[in-house]
């Protein structure tokens, strides 16, 4: 009942357009945040189903070294905390490519991913990881259940986000879970959202936005104790939840728990205040991003994006940013390539296209990768051009 943040109409944010489609309409979608006064959840209400938005996806996990490093360091750590091995049994619920799999599979640890998008599932077919292509949720878990398999080690990473009915995906992992095995989940922490005024993580594929608080109350109503919790830097600032059964007394409650609770709690997440408050900082955030643009194109500068990510397409529509401040975006993923981007037409290229134009300023568009970003192109520094980071506000690295 209560707004988080009205961020206006904006279309999916991974529904890139061929040239072919750029005179054909495009559908857009209420981008208006919610959050509820008894349980404190912040949800946007499902105004595409996950069929429309996952069955082909344009993102690939792969595509960044920054996260494939994260997730390699993430299997040596499961494999030593729980002893894994040749008999334990490893499943990943949005499994992507087999960017995470992967590592488990050269480690000889059996695996399983599941995937809704079929393009995506193919890949990771390809590297050997094998794939089922389906939703997850509590009829598949009963299926998988039923066959006599159960996860010792069951991942969702960035997942939980992406489900309007977390009930069914939460009862679903409990079906699926070994009696002694671990849930791991990875989602981006509100707490962060809102202090580092991480507005354009919110789009149309991100159905919840989570606290510990929410998180705990919600697998709890499905019998499953967060038993330990990390505080990840990826995305901008992540939670990494480790749950079990109830009746699992092998794994206590730690005390990073019940820290980073109290820590929650003392920051205002159980008032409504706390919540309301965002939307004006969201709003000064964009008035100055455009200030700076308006500056640099008088100043006869060019702008160009690195870049195609969800959180890009809401920055960009939120703010009105099209080809008359960006003459275009790179990116890495050649699925992206030549197309443009949802609402706003911004062209796609390959990151070759900086070298070959030499732009004053370089948009960095997925900012949680900045530093891996600036790394690669730090050759723009030859021609004298600078960086510009958007989020918490806008910044020149020079």
């Amino acid at each position: 009942m209560h707004t988080f943040v009205d961020l206006g109409m904006s279309p999916l944010c991974e529904s890139f357009l061929g040239r072919d489609q750029l005179d054909e309409m495009e559908s857009f979608y209420p981008l208006h945040v919610y959050v509820c006064d008894q349980c404190f959840l912040v949800q946007l209400p499902e105004y595409v189903s996950p069929e429309a938005i996952f069955r082909e996806y344009a993102y690939f996990s792969s595509y960044s070294d920054t996260w494939l490093d994260h997730v390699r360091a993430y299997t040596d750590d499961m494999i030593e905390r729980f002893r894994l091995n040749r008999d334990s049994w490893v499943v990943e619920i949005a499994s992507n490519d087999g960017y995470l799999l992967q590592w488990f599979v050269a480690r000889g640890i059996p695996v399983q991913g599941i995937e809704p998008a079929a393009n995506v599932a193919q890949v990771a077919i390809q590297k050997g990881v094998p794939t089922w292509v389906q939703f997850f949720g509590r009829e598949m878990a009963r299926q998988v259940a039923a066959s006599g398999k159960r996860a010792d080690l069951l991942i969702g990473n960035n997942v939980l986000a992406q489900v309007p009915n977390l009930n069914d995906f939460v009862a679903g992992l409990r079906i699926l879970l070994a009696p002694r095995g671990v849930i791991t989940i990875e989602f981006p922490h509100l707490m962060r959202l809102v202090a580092g005024n991480q507005f354009d993580t919110i789009y149309h594929e991100h159905f919840s936005y989570f606290s510990l608080l929410a998180v705990e109350r919600l697998f709890a109503a499905h019998q499953l104790v967060v038993f330990d919790v990390q505080e990840l830097k990826t995305h901008g600032g992540s939670l990494r939840i480790y749950a079990r059964h109830l009746d699992d007394s092998s794994k206590p409650i730690g005390q990073r728990v019940s820290e980073l609770r109290a820590e929650e709690e003392a920051a205002g997440l159980r008032r409504l205040d706390y919540y309301s408050a965002f939307e004006a900082s969201v709003q000064e955030t964009k008035r100055r991003l455009l200030e700076f643009l308006i500056k640099a194109k008088r100043q006869g500068r060019t702008i160009v994006g690195y870049g195609a990510p969800g959180k890009g397409n809401t920055l960009l529509n939120y703010c009105g940013i099209r080809t008359d401040f960006l003459g275009y975006t790179v990116d890495r993923s050649p699925y992206k390539q030549g197309k443009f981007l949802p609402g706003t037409h911004i062209p796609i290229f390959a990151p070759e296209q900086i070298r070959a134009t030499r732009p004053d300023y370089l948009l960095i568009l997925p900012w949680n990768l900045k530093d891996e970003i600036m790394e690669q192109t730090a050759y723009i520094r030859d021609w004298g051009g600078h960086f510009i980071v958007p989020i918490p506000e806008p910044r020149v690295y020079r």
